[in-house]
């Protein structure tokens, strides 16, 4: 039996992970075991997605299988673009200066700020009254 040639990348942003694979093939992007389009609704979350295999023009050559999980839509698109990202340079390493220029290898570190003691959040305080 032939070998399976697949190429893995994990992205992370804020709580959502995603394990991404890419194989070679016609272009088929499923998330989830779902439709690329009926995962990602909006145009925004596809575009971002997709930015690393726009930026290397590599989208009609592979296959790419992503299993997200955590956090919302819009942070799962994102980490999702970091793990094709990743999977990418894994195939070509010579790929890294196109995608390090459109500032895709870079995980994006921002979280959720912690709530503080005595406030409602992190930030908002509770209401303040002077008499």
């Amino acid at each position: 039996m032939a070998d399976l040639v697949q190429y893995y990348g994990t992205g992370r942003r804020k709580s959502a992970v995603a394990r991404v694979y890419l194989r070679p093939g016609s272009g088929d992007f499923k998330v989830n075991g779902r439709p690329f389009e009926e995962y990602f609704v909006t145009e925004a979350q596809r575009s971002s997605a997709k930015q690393p295999l726009a930026a290397t023009e590599s989208a009609a050559n592979f296959n790419v299988i992503a299993n997200v999980s955590g956090g919302g839509v819009n942070g799962q698109a994102d980490a999702v673009k970091l793990g094709v990202a990743r999977a990418l340079l894994q195939f070509n390493l010579e790929l890294r200066k196109t995608l390090k220029s459109a500032g895709l290898v870079t995980r994006d570190s921002r979280g959720k700020e912690r709530k503080k003691y005595g406030q409602k959040g992190a930030r908002k305080r509770f209401q303040y009254s002077k008499r």
